[in-house]
C-alpha cells in the first residue's frame, strides 16, 4: 500500500516487534479413509480446530492439556511437519504457510525441535558428532571443519557433556544424557525458536529439573524463544512465563504463569489443578475437588457448542450446547487483561452465582470408522461442508 508524499510509513508497534510467533485460525484435519480398493474420506479427525498463539521473543510459553487434545500436533504443524489444513503461521513476519521446497527448508533453521524419546529421535548409527553436523551441513554452517568442530564442543559444553561426548554413540548415554544431546542438536543451527514436546517426561523425576534447568539457562544464554508442551503442571509452572490450556483441538484459557495457577478461570483448568497433589494435609484435605466424568470425547466426532460441555460441572441448559465459546478477556475484579478464558460463564462461575453439579456420563456417538457404507456417504457428504475440511 503506498503513502501519500512526505507521509512516514506507519511502524509496528513494539508488541507487534516483539512478536516471534503469530498463529492465527490454525487448523489441522486428517482424514479418515475407508475402502478395500479405492480409498474414500469417511470424515475427519479435528486434531487442531482453531488456535490463536502469540508468542513473544525470549519468552517460555508452555502449552498444556492431556493426551489426545492436539498438543504435539499443534507443534508439528507450527513448523510444518504437518500438513495445515487453515490458519496461518507467522515466524518473524514471515508465513510459513506460503512457503514450500528450499524456502521453507532454509527457513527452518531459525525453528528447532526437542522431541520426546531422545532415544527415537537420535540416529543409533551416528556418533555424537556426526549428529550435530548434520543440521549445520544441511544450512551450510560448517564449510571451516575446524570452527566446527570448535562450536560442536562449546555446545556440548553448554549442556553438560564432555567433550569426549562427540565420539559416542546415543545408546551409551543415560535418558537424561541422551536429551542433552537432542538440545545440542536443536542448537547447532543456532535457531531463535524451540518447540520442546514433552522434553522431560520419559525421564526420572531427579534428572527432569536438571534438564529444566538447562533450557532455562540455555534460554538466558542464546536468548531462546521456547514453546513447551506438556501434560505435566509442574513442569510448566516452573519453566513458563505464559501458559495456555488446551483442551480437544483449541485453547481454552490463557495467562500468566503465575496468574493461571491463581485464579484458573475454566472449569476444566479448575479441574487439572485440583488433581494436582499439594504437599500439606490440612490444604489437600480442605481445597476444591473437582472429578471429572467421562472420557475425553473423540477429536472425529468433537461435541458441538462448547467442546467440554459433556464433561463441565457447570454446564448450563443455553448457550453451552450449541454455542462455540471464543477465547475473551472476562470482567472480573483482580484478573489481568491478559488472562484470556473460553468459557460463557466463567465471570458467574467466579462469582459463586453458578454452583457446582453432578455430571451424567455421555457415550460417544458412533465413529465414522465402524459406519455401514450407506451412513458413510452420509457422512461423507456432511464432511465436505465442515469449515477448513478438505473433502
Amino acid at each position: 500500500m503506498s503513502t501519500t508524499a512526505g507521509a512516514a510509513a506507519p511502524q509496528p508497534t513494539e508488541t507487534e516487534q516483539d512478536l516471534l510467533v503469530d498463529v492465527r485460525g490454525l487448523k489441522v484435519h486428517f482424514p479418515i479413509k475407508k475402502g478395500i480398493v479405492f480409498d474414500r474420506t469417511v470424515g475427519h479427525v479435528y486434531a487442531v480446530d482453531g488456535m490463536d498463539v502469540q508468542i513473544r521473543r525470549g519468552e517460555t510459553y508452555g502449552l498444556v492439556g492431556e493426551s489426545g487434545c492436539g498438543k504435539s500436533t499443534f507443534g508439528r504443524a507450527l513448523l510444518q511437519l504437518e500438513p495445515i489444513t487453515a490458519g496461518e503461521v507467522y515466524v518473524d513476519g514471515i508465513d510459513l504457510s506460503t512457503l514450500k521446497g528450499e524456502k521453507l527448508r532454509t527457513h527452518r533453521r531459525h525453528m528447532q525441535m526437542v522431541f520426546q524419546d531422545p532415544l527415537g529421535s537420535l540416529d543409533p548409527r551416528q556418533t555424537v558428532e556426526q549428529l550435530l553436523l548434520e543440521g549445520m551441513r544441511a544450512h551450510g554452517m560448517a564449510s571451516d571443519g575446524k570452527a566446527a568442530r570448535k562450536r560442536l564442543s562449546e555446545l556440548l559444553t553448554a549442556v553438560g557433556l564432555p567433550a569426549a561426548a562427540l565420539s559416542k554413540y546415543p545408546h551409551e548415554f543415560s535418558g537424561g544424557q541422551r536429551q542433552r544431546v537432542g538440545i545440542a542438536r536443536a542448537l547447532s543451527v543456532d535457531p531463535q525458536l524451540i518447540i520442546a514436546d514433552e522434553p522431560v517426561s520419559a525421564l526420572d523425576v531427579s534428572v527432569q529439573a536438571q534438564v529444566i534447568n538447562l533450557l532455562g539457562d540455555l534460554q538466558a544464554e542464546f536468548g531462546l524463544t521456547y514453546l513447551v508442551i506438556a501434560h505435566d503442571l509442574a513442569v510448566v509452572r516452573h519453566i513458563s512465563d505464559r501458559i495456555g490450556v488446551m483442551y480437544l483441538g483449541s485453547l481454552v484459557e490463557e495467562a500468566d504463569g503465575q496468574d493461571l495457577y491463581d485464579t484458573p478461570l475454566h472449569p476444566y483448568t479448575r479441574a487439572l489443578l485440583s488433581a494436582v497433589p499439594v504437599p500439606d494435609p490440612t490444604i489437600e484435605d480442605t481445597r476444591e475437588q473437582i472429578l471429572l466424568t467421562g472420557d475425553l470425547p473423540s477429536p472425529a466426532n468433537p461435541p458441538t457448542g462448547c467442546r467440554f460441555h459433556t464433561r463441565c460441572p457447570w454446564r448450563q441448559e443455553t448457550r453451552c450446547d450449541d454455542e462455540r465459546p471464543q477465547l475473551r478477556v472476562v470482567e472480573i475484579d483482580g484478573v489481568p487483561s491478559n488472562h484470556r478464558v473460553a468459557c460463557h460463564w466463567a465471570e458467574q462461575i467466579a462469582s459463586g452465582e453458578l454452583e457446582r453439579h453432578t455430571v451424567d456420563p455421555v457415550e460417544d456417538d458412533e465413529p465414522y470408522w465402524s459406519q455401514t457404507d450407506e451412513e458413510a456417504d452420509g457422512t461423507e457428504a456432511a464432511a465436505r461442508d465442515l469449515p477448513g475440511s478438505s473433502g
